[in-house]
């Protein structure tokens, strides 16, 4: 818990730092128009990648198979679209970093590891 009230007051210090920055750098109507333009990019990329997650649970239960890869997918494409809605660059960076398949795909076993060490410590509940 401390760690979370501790990211809630880095976080949003270091968005602003990097707002800051950029306006200085390039200007601030620039800085807004990247913002926006993020935003869209990130909410378009998420609804294909989205689709494409859709389908691919589809099959694989089609054919008898568990999702569980797939579900992770679209956690993570979930997780990467809404951060890039959000304004900031250091949210952009992380949502895209779970929305490009070959980061993603490097990320999806520390998540998965995690989400079991969640699961085991009672915190989650993964039904099977």
């Amino acid at each position: 818990m401390k760690f979370f009230l501790l990211f809630l007051i880095i976080f949003p210090a270091c968005e602003i730092g990097l707002f800051l920055f950029s306006a200085k750098s390039i200007g601030v109507l620039p800085t807004v128009l990247l913002i926006i333009l993020t935003g869209f990019l990130g909410a378009a990329l998420a609804k294909k990648q989205g689709i494409e997650i859709y389908h691919k649970v589809q099959r694989d239960l089609q054919y008898g198979k568990m999702p569980g890869d797939a579900m992770l997918d679209g956690l993570c494409i979930f997780v990467g679209g809404m951060l890039l809605l959000l304004p900031g660059f250091l949210s952009d960076m992380i949502g895209l970093l779970l929305l490009l398949p070959l980061t993603r795909n490097r990320l999806k076993p520390f998540l998965s590891r995690r989400l079991k060490k969640m699961s085991e410590g009672r915190r989650i509940k993964i039904i099977k």
